[in-house]
């Protein structure tokens, strides 16, 4: 049966970049790489896998705007326990300008993903200032693909992979505001990746009841077990107003003595609990 890899397209996004990251890192051979248009419809294919060797590649967290949500959103609620996050890659940003135009001022419409768009506030504003109108798109190599040459007003921010790739006009590199600008991307699915010699974390997503001190009780076993905490984000819960699901990465295996005995001691202080995943920490 063929093995499948879901991400997140078109060819050129930085998923795409990541995938390949992850393919070479991994050694992972012999699969067809599926381009999906959103996160959501990846997420759907990993809940009805046809082939358990299949995968799916999922940005999850900017460095600048934080957690994707529809990604957290959508693994969270798949319902195959052994859908899990089997590996990460962290994947420099650097967005450019690009468009047909033969004058900045006849710019009057910026079209990218919405947080490509973020990233370049500062830099459209000082450049365009408040004349320009902003056209979302699903991705930003979405956006430069369908640039076209008729398109003199408009400018579409994204990769110089994506622009060299689409043969578009460049007319400005590393336009985002923070240069120190990365992408999380995970590695999902039900395969064992051979064992790592290298450091791991490990993903979990809960929730508790609506009384006071109920998160804190959380993280003070995590303080308890000598648990190093890298990340922790809330979600609505979507059943009831003022309830939150929480996603926390944290260092160490599911597997290690202490971890397990906070797993065990977490359990008991929450209504929904959730083991996403433990897998190496990119290095």
């Amino acid at each position: 049966m063929e093995k499948k890899l879901f991400y997140l397209g078109p060819k050129t996004s930085y998923t795409d970049v990541a995938k390949e990251e992850l393919k070479t890192h991994f050694n992972l051979e012999g699969y067809t790489d599926i381009e999906k248009p959103t996160i959501t419809s990846i997420t759907a294919e990993l809940s009805n896998l046809e082939n358990s060797d299949s995968l799916a590649v999922l940005p999850i967290e900017n460095s600048i705007e934080g957690i994707v949500k529809e990604s957290i959103d959508n693994i969270s609620r798949i319902k195959d326990k052994d859908v899990k996050i089997l590996a990460e890659c962290v994947i420099p940003i650097n967005h450019c300008l690009v468009s047909y135009t033969k004058s900045l001022d006849k710019i009057d419409t910026i079209i990218s993903h919405p947080q490509a768009i973020s990233q370049c506030f500062d830099y459209i504003y000082k450049t365009f200032g408040d004349k320009v109108r902003y056209k979302s798109e699903s991705s930003t190599a979405n956006a430069i693909r369908n640039l076209s040459n008729k398109d003199e007003n408009v400018g579409a921010i994204g990769s110089k992979y994506s622009a060299e790739f689409y043969n578009k006009p460049i007319i400005d590199e590393n336009i985002n505001d923070e240069k120190f600008n990365q992408t999380r991307f995970l590695l999902v699915g039900k395969i064992q990746l051979p064992k790592q010699d290298c450091e791991y974390k490990t993903s979990i997503t809960f929730s508790t009841e609506n009384k006071s001190g109920a998160l804190c009780e959380i993280l003070q076993i995590l303080q308890k077990y000598n648990i190093n905490m890298s990340y922790i984000s809330s979600r609505p819960s979507k059943k009831v107003l003022g309830e939150y699901s929480f996603y926390i990465d944290f260092d160490g295996k599911i597997t290690d003595l202490d971890v397990s005995k906070a797993m065990f001691e977490i359990l008991q202080h929450t209504t929904m609990f959730k083991h996403l995943g433990t897998y190496p920490k990119w290095q």
